[in-house]
């Protein structure tokens, strides 16, 4: 949106082969999954380990420097793996993933919600298991005396769940 206010061409981050809507969900002119197209059993698993996984990966060594989104991905999925063996189950969850839609307030406070209780579960499993988790009542006394008001920037350093952008907008919509 932000490019085509300004009037300039877009520059996808992501290859055309690896959009989620090339390999994962392809859509009929119906809007439905596309199962002729769509990737599934052996042909989705080996695509997603041998091709996804080492294309996103590579973003690190692509990436300008650091601070930049496609470092960012790079280093993400530096560290992610696949732990579906049947391509079979991959599908089956990716057609759940692309039914979820969050674009009102309240399903991205449900995803918010679905992400803290997952790294809440993880403890300290491995190096980026659930250190980093802020509580929610924690997070609303934070933002509490905050008091943050419209007009002003909120800056939520590492966002992970989002939670304190989705509770300074439910504070500030309460106002």
């Amino acid at each position: 949106m932000e490019a085509a206010l300004g009037d300039k061409a877009y520059d996808f981050i992501v290859a055309e082969p690896y959009r989620w809507a090339i390999w994962a969900a392809p859509k009929t002119a119906d809007g439905k999954i596309d199962y002729n197209v769509a990737k599934t059993g052996d042909d989705l698993r080996e695509f997603v380990d041998q091709k996804l996984f080492p294309y996103l990966r590579g973003f690190t060594e692509r990436a300008t420097g650091p601070n930049t989104i496609e470092y960012k991905i790079g280093q993400i999925f530096g560290e992610i793996k696949n732990k579906f063996q049947s391509g079979y189950n991959l599908r089956d969850v990716i057609d759940i993933i692309d039914g979820l839609k969050f674009r009102s307030q309240t399903e991205k406070h449900e995803l918010s919600h679905l992400y803290e209780a997952k790294i809440r579960n993880m403890g300290n499993a491995g190096r980026n298991g659930g250190e980093y988790y802020t509580p929610r009542p924690l997070i609303r006394a934070m933002i509490k005396v905050i008091d943050p008001k419209i007009g002003e920037r909120i800056y939520d350093v590492a966002v992970g769940s989002a939670g304190f952008l989705c509770e300074s907008f439910d504070y500030i919509n309460a106002k």
